[in-house]
């Protein structure tokens, strides 16, 4: 590829650290970890589980993108938090789009940037460069990962006890 164009190349599909590792020995500008859908095999690894090995394996040598798996804004702040660059949210605004045209895209856009805010609101943090890995923790029930706002956060939600301090959930699944 790097023959044929002088254009930045993001290789989208990379799913594990192998792979990653593979796109930075070749020279590639950035990934976009994504399962497809999960199209594929649906009960193949999700972008939200594969994001901290992909990291670990460029080190930071080069920006990593998630695809996939994004349906809420609380999905958007642990994918931040963990170190994504950037979020895409494709089955969300093409519901939105199939709905209600583009006015139902705008309105998906719109509950996005909201529960993002009010995700971040319940964190404790007023920016997306404050979010931070330490936010996001295995969840123990359902799997996935869930978001744990900070202690000293204005925000009064239902709490949970866990290794005898207490922690506020973010409602995730």
């Amino acid at each position: 590829m790097r023959d044929v164009t002088k254009m930045k190349i993001v290789l989208k599909g990379i799913i594990t650290a192998e792979d990653a590792e593979l796109a930075v020995q070749n020279g590639m500008d950035g990934i976009l970890l994504s399962n497809h859908g999960g199209r594929g095999e649906d009960n193949g690894r999700s972008t939200i589980d594969a994001l901290p090995e992909v990291l670990a394996a460029v080190k930071g040598q080069m920006p990593v993108f998630i695809d996939g798996g994004v349906r809420r804004g609380t999905d958007v702040v642990k994918a931040l938090a963990l170190g994504a660059k950037a979020v895409g949210i494709g089955r969300p605004y093409l519901w939105g789009l199939g709905a209600f045209g583009e006015e139902g895209v705008d309105r998906v856009l719109e509950i996005m940037r909201t529960e993002t805010r009010v995700a971040m609101q319940q964190c404790g943090m007023r920016s997306i460069g404050e979010l931070n890995p330490n936010l996001v923790r295995r969840g123990e029930l359902r799997g996935g990962c869930l978001l744990f706002p900070q202690p000293s956060c204005g925000t009064r939600i239902a709490g949970r006890k866990r290794s005898g301090r207490r922690h506020h959930a973010a409602t995730i699944t």
